[in-house]
């Protein structure tokens, strides 16, 4: 029989020896050893073990989930915040979801929307990049901006939403993230215009800001960016690089300067398919995702300034002359009237750039087979752009730069998707235009919302681009005051927010209020127009020019005060503007106009008795005795001693009774 001794030290080497070797160490008979064995079997493992196992750090993430939340840690990377209450907007932050090392990742040019879709919301989505966003221009010069105020002029029965969500340096990835989020806001129409950033921009397989080549990776990733927990990992990460690399680099230049991590990717090479196969897959489930929701999209392909901008990096190739090479051949070629061979020595010089800040042929090859494989419209921009320029060649007639528009391009670019929209019956239903569609082109550009002012910021962007790499070396840089002499208030303040001085809001508050100071009405009210159409739900710009009204009114400068009310009138009518509108025309005699102003005050105020007394005397003067009694009755029923309501009252049955 086993002592305890030998019991306990079977128990303990049970698993390291074989019997035979217990036997032996213990010189005790195998089969002793063996029927205490059968005897006693090991234990095995309950199953809820391994399930514990699971999920313990399955717990462990959703408490720090949760907790990193309870403490707001880090940012909000949602899709959309509140600009106002029933309002959304695309969050600021939205784009450290791409930006792990930018300090200050772009932002949106901050359309807004309803929180809750109006029933006679017609509600357009545009995505892309800087060119989409309206870069140099921005907020005011994008081609959405074009399509938003013709459908306002045109459509002023609805509701008319036209959100921009375009990011610099962002390319297909973002655009893929975004959909689902945008799908669910209900979109009547989504237009796209993007490609140019597929290789530089974030998570592109050239950029400072890539993930590697896997698709698959990168979505996963940007799924899990989602979670505060996540940017906990990014965050301790960053942390230890900072401590090893000892501490932040100073960054300089533009953002896409910046971000061309990987400046040489040559035609053809791996990088450079691996650009367009990201392309290709990444567009495509973004237009299977949106085909699924039922909702009509609208490409677009890309033009880029192709006769006036060189190659940016040339590099030898056993293939391939370089690009220098060719883009010198394509200016012969076009020196000599040749222009079907330029075009074409062009494009090819284009596509052997080996720093792919221009989208290559092959990515518009992609877009238009969409167009015929998935069944969707495409906008053939590149076409249109060579159609209207010299000799059929886009060059500095339309671009400011290697691919950013004029105002003048970007114009026509809202003009190319607003027909594509029309010929394919994308336009708002059941409701027809109150202006002849041939027209509409001619008055929206009229209309614009733009300033000299605007237009000396966006050439000092311009300025500022080109005063760094990759146009210049970096070495040769001029310096700010040398490059840009202000002449004038407004480009002092142009200067100013370029330089990050001061912001876009106060860029153009501090204009409208030195025009205010110098009595220049007409450049008060621009400003005004501008900063109302931009941030439409600022109450106190709307105010400010009311009090300005009143004031004229007050000093009886009739002929001032009726063109600020006009302004406020084309802006956003209410009681006040019609009210004195009307009000100065009935004393002017024009008659129509006085009832028709006066007429619309009393939908915004019925009681308003002084409006409703004038509206009486127009009446009269317009012969309509029947409706000038029943209103000047109301205005003595509500008030028995207003002055002159009983004189007139006299006046009209008088008339009545002849």
């Amino acid at each position: 029989m086993l002592t305890k001794g030998q019991i306990r030290y079977i128990n303990q080497n049970r698993h390291k020896s074989s019997p035979e070797k217990l036997s032996i160490n213990l010189k005790i008979p195998i089969e002793e050893i063996q029927k205490y064995l059968e005897l006693n079997p090991a234990q095995k493992t309950p199953f809820y073990f391994y399930i514990i196992m699971i999920l313990i750090p399955i717990l462990f993430l959703i408490l720090l989930e949760v907790g990193l939340r309870l403490f707001n840690y880090g940012n909000d990377l949602s899709m959309w915040i509140k600009a106002t209450e029933g309002k959304l907007m695309l969050n600021p932050e939205v784009a450290r979801r791409y930006f792990s090392t930018i300090k200050s990742p772009p932002s949106s040019i901050e359309d807004i929307f309803d929180e809750e879709k109006k029933d006679n919301s017609y509600r357009v989505f545009v995505l892309g990049e800087s060119s989409a966003a309206g870069y140099p221009y921005m907020p005011l010069g994008s081609f959405s901006r074009y399509i938003r105020k013709r459908l306002e002029l045109s459509y002023p029965q609805n509701k008319i939403e036209v959100i921009n969500i375009s990011l610099t340096a962002v390319n297909s990835y973002t655009v893929r993230d975004f959909i689902p989020e945008v799908l669910k806001q209900k979109p009547d129409l989504i237009l796209i215009y993007t490609g140019h950033n597929e290789y530089y921009g974030a998570l592109g397989v050239g950029s400072l800001e890539s993930l590697g080549n896997s698709r698959s990776l990168v979505n996963l990733i940007l799924y899990l960016n989602k979670f505060k927990t996540t940017q906990l990992v990014r965050d301790f990460i960053q942390w230890i690089v900072k401590i090893f690399s000892g501490g932040d680099s100073k960054s300089s230049g533009t953002l896409m300067s910046r971000m061309a991590k990987e400046q040489t990717i040559p035609f053809n090479s791996d990088n450079y398919k691996e650009g367009i196969h990201q392309f290709k897959s990444n567009m495509r489930d973004v237009i299977e995702l949106v085909k699924k929701a039922n909702v009509p999209i609208i490409l677009g392909t890309l033009a880029s300034n192709l006769k006036d901008q060189k190659p940016f990096i040339s590099v030898q190739d056993k293939k391939y002359q370089s690009a220098e090479k060719i883009y010198e051949e394509a200016q012969h070629s076009y020196s000599l009237a040749n222009y079907k061979s330029a075009d074409s020595l062009f494009r090819l010089a284009k596509d052997l750039d080996a720093l792919r800040f221009r989208a290559p042929e092959e990515i518009n090859s992609i877009i238009k087979n969409f167009g015929n494989e998935l069944n969707i419209p495409i906008v053939n921009i590149d076409s249109v752009f060579d159609a209207v320029s010299p000799d059929g060649i886009v060059g500095d007639n339309l671009m400011t730069d290697h691919l950013h528009p004029t105002l003048q391009g970007y114009q026509l670019m809202g003009k190319i998707y607003y027909d594509e929209m029309y010929k394919n019956n994308l336009l708002p239903k059941n409701i027809s235009s109150s202006i002849n569609y041939n027209v509409q082109d001619q008055i929206t550009i009229l209309r614009f919302p733009y300033s000299k002012m605007d237009s000396t910021i966006s050439a000092y962007r311009i300025k500022l681009l080109k005063n760094d790499w990759p146009y210049i070396d970096p070495k040769n840089k001029i310096p700010l005051t040398k490059l840009i002499t202000p002449n004038t208030y407004e480009d002092t303040l142009a200067l100013r927010l370029v330089n990050d001085d001061i912001n876009w809001i106060d860029c153009h508050q501090k204009a409208a209020e030195r025009n205010l100071h110098e009595k220049n009405i007409d450049g008060f009210l621009q400003q005004m127009e501008i900063l109302i159409y931009q941030y439409p739900v600022i109450v106190e710009y709307y105010n400010f020019i009311d009090q300005l009204a009143l004031d004229l009114l007050k000093i009886k400068d009739f002929e001032k005060a009726y063109k600020v009310l006009l302004k406020r009138y084309q802006i956003k009518p209410n009681d006040l503007s019609t009210k004195w509108l009307g009000t100065i025309d009935l004393n002017s005699s024009r008659i129509p106009t006085a009832i028709k102003y006066l007429e619309e005050s009393t939908s915004y105020n019925p009681n308003d008795n002084q409006t409703l007394y004038n509206l009486a005397g127009a009446y009269a003067l317009n012969k309509d005795y029947g409706k000038s009694f029943e209103l000047i009755s109301r205005v003595l029923k509500a008030d028995p001693d207003y002055p002159g309501a009983q004189s007139l009252l006299q006046q009209i049955k008088n008339l009545l009774n002849k």
